[in-house]
């Protein structure tokens, strides 16, 4: 039975790793990550690693996303166009 189990939950992985590889859009992407590191922590428990998966629930599925997300965030705010009353920068953030 653990076999199938560990078999189905690799599948599931897999699939879902092409599916991030696939996804062009950042923000899409970080949720897509997001599943696969709860996936993840899920085949770590399933192969008696509780100390892994609980790690990998903490990083992959919870920061990691999150620093896409605010990295996303960052960048798409800053491509922006200024406002009238503020002047344009001249060479970018520094």
């Amino acid at each position: 039975m653990t076999e199938i189990l560990v078999m189905l939950v690799l599948l599931l992985v897999a699939v879902v790793a092409t599916v991030a590889v696939l996804t062009r859009d950042p923000a899409r992407q970080a949720i897509v990550l997001a599943v696969l590191g709860l996936l993840l922590a899920l085949l770590f428990t399933v192969l008696q690693a509780p100390d892994v998966a609980l790690s990998q629930l903490g990083v992959g599925t919870a920061v990691t996303p999150l620093l896409i997300m605010l990295t996303v965030r960052r960048v798409r705010r800053g491509k922006q166009e200024p406002d009238e009353g503020e002047p344009a920068k001249a060479g970018g953030d520094r």
